[in-house]
């Protein structure tokens, strides 16, 4: 089976459709304009969908025949909260967001794979979600609480990573993104004025000697061989300079790559704010939202994504990730439903030097496109023929 790779014609048409959504990004489950701009192009590729889902901006469409295996293809499609420092001429116009994690190249490569799909002949169904809220960790339930997985019998997804060089794909089996906890520690000191301190009870110093025991969670608590951290993203104290702050909040994650690990991290956490509570005398409250769970590529899932994968690029240029990211994916949730595996996309290209993901100056070589869009086409073509089978 020869891969469907797009022409130079087909690789603009996907530039010009992530430039655009780059320059309107939106907020978890706000994606309206994005949605609006997925649905048109639908609508001018002549393909059925289902809008409005996952809480109004999700969309599910639908190639090929009632006959034959189903198989799911999923894009992301929300930004973060980050004002934009790229210098792109396609900068982020929408002040304070930006698509700094690759969901815009996500939803270009799905819509240019729609449009190479739309002239196979298919022995099967693909269908096409365009998800909300990747980044909140929400979209993903909520498409399938919307029945976007109905009659789906395997899901595949991919995701634009720098760490990788453009034109290569990494395919592994089992765990390859983390367990996410995120958490939050609200401290009730006293306050107090900052030349005594001895009458008051400093919640800010609370605050930084939490996060600094904190660390040795992992570095004294967890087996060096395997994988976790525990981050604190934001701190809030004080008001003054001259006053003790009477309040704080911390706000964090906790990242883990197997079950063991991350219940002896939480509890470990839970230890380290009874012990602060009783030192200081303090009210310190440790409370736990919902995280992720991993997300564990299916090893029959797997064996397609790879065959489609050295189809489209060579045995050459694809390649393993390595150990398991401490990054969270919801994608985990498809996962538990169906079969599925999630590649990475090789996204860095020569004299790229933008920065990281979820950066202000992210970016990514756009030559990746390409290599995506022709991985969904072939990985969808794979897995019907594999299940037909």
């Amino acid at each position: 089976m020869h891969a469907s790779i797009p022409d130079n014609n087909l690789l603009q048409w996907m530039r010009d459709l992530r430039r655009r959504v780059h320059r309107r990004p939106e907020l978890a489950f706000q994606e309206q304009e994005t949605a609006a701009l997925i649905a048109a192009e639908l609508d001018r590729l002549g393909l059925s969908y289902q809008a409005g889902l996952a809480g109004g901006t999700g969309i599910r469409a639908e190639l090929g025949s009632g006959k034959g295996p189903c198989i799911a293809l999923r894009a992301d499609m929300d930004a973060l909260p980050i004002t934009e420092e790229t210098g792109l001429p396609f900068a982020s116009r929408n002040k304070g967001i930006m698509h700094a994690c690759g969901h815009d190249g996500h939803v270009a490569m799905l819509l240019g794979a729609a449009r190479l799909l739309r002239d196979i002949e298919l022995p099967g169904r693909v269908v096409l979600l365009f998800q909300p809220a990747e980044e909140s960790g929400g979209g993903a339930a909520a498409m399938i609480e919307d029945k976007a997985l109905s009659g789906v019998e395997m899901i595949f997804a991919g995701h634009l990573d720098i760490h990788y060089p453009v034109g290569h794909i990494t395919v592994d089996s089992g765990l390859i993104c983390s367990y996410t906890d995120p958490f939050s520690i609200t401290i009730q000191g006293r306050g107090g004025h900052a030349a005594r301190p001895h009458e008051a009870v400093d919640a800010a110093v609370i605050a930084a000697h939490l996060v600094m025991n904190m660390q040795t969670l992992v570095s004294r608590r967890i087996d060096p061989a395997r994988a976790a951290v525990v981050t604190v993203g934001r701190i809030e104290a004080g008001t003054v300079h001259n006053v003790i702050a009477e309040h704080a909040r911390l706000e964090g994650t906790v990242r883990s790559a197997d079950t063991e690990t991350r219940e002896r991290i939480l509890a470990g956490l839970k230890r380290v704010v009874h012990g602060m509570r009783e030192m200081c005398g303090a009210s310190i409250e440790l409370e736990f939202f919902s995280g992720l769970p991993a997300v564990i590529n299916d090893e029959q899932a797997t064996k397609i994504a790879r065959t489609a994968a050295i189809r489209v690029a060579g045995e050459e240029r694809v390649i393993s990730q390595g150990g398991p990211s401490l990054g969270g994916e919801d994608f985990a949730f498809y996962q538990q439903q169906i079969p599925g595996c999630l590649v990475r996309f090789g996204a860095a290209g020569p004299g790229l030097t933008g920065g990281a993901a979820h950066s202000s100056r992210f970016d990514f070589d756009e030559h990746a496109l390409a290599t995506g869009a022709a991985w969904l086409v072939q990985v969808g073509r794979e897995a019907m023929d594999r299940l037909q089978g």
